[in-house]
């Protein structure tokens, strides 16, 4: 008798195990759903046209034509190439918010031309000319104060242009 109540007993603990693995096994599998399949949305490509500002280690730094379809490459070329000392491992790009106000485009002193200073208020086609030979004359403007060396440029002058000119080396 003892045996059959041992026997019994480990039936019903078999049956028991054997009902928890199959309750757990249904458990498991409900909460297993079939993934759903993943959508991918792409926004449509906003067509960019407009102007972009080419500065740094270029030649003529500036607002060129953007174009759908444009390179980096053809756009650093319309703003005369890259200089010689120029990382072109690390471009950055700037997309103003709109609404943003934009700065205004400097000039650099050490490479305008005479048209192009001519188009900074209070400089007409002399003390453009002024600029330009003093700057053949005495190398390079390290600063833009350096600005007062030129005949006929005095303080109200450079106070009044200040913000829209620049020097580069």
């Amino acid at each position: 008798m003892t045996t059959g109540k041992f026997d019994q007993f480990w039936t019903l603990i078999t049956v028991l195990l054997i009902a928890i693995i199959v309750i757990g096994g249904i458990a498991a599998w409900s909460r297993y759903s079939q993934p759903q399949p993943i959508e991918i949305s792409i926004p449509p490509s906003q067509e960019l046209q407009g102007e972009i500002y080419i500065g740094g280690a270029v030649s003529n730094p500036g607002f060129y034509p953007l174009e759908v379809g444009d390179s980096i490459e053809a756009l650093i070329q319309a703003a005369g190439g890259a200089t010689g000392n120029a990382d072109l491992t690390g471009l950055k790009i700037y997309i103003p918010w709109i609404g943003e106000e934009e700065q205004p485009q400097k000039i650099d002193l050490n490479r305008a031309e005479a048209w192009l200073l001519k188009a900074l208020p209070g400089i007409g086609e002399t003390l453009a000319q002024r600029i330009i030979d003093y700057r053949n004359q005495n190398g390079a403007f390290h600063n833009i104060h350096e600005l007062i060396k030129v005949a006929g440029i005095g303080p109200a002058t450079y106070e009044h242009i200040k913000h829209l000119i620049t020097v580069a080396d």
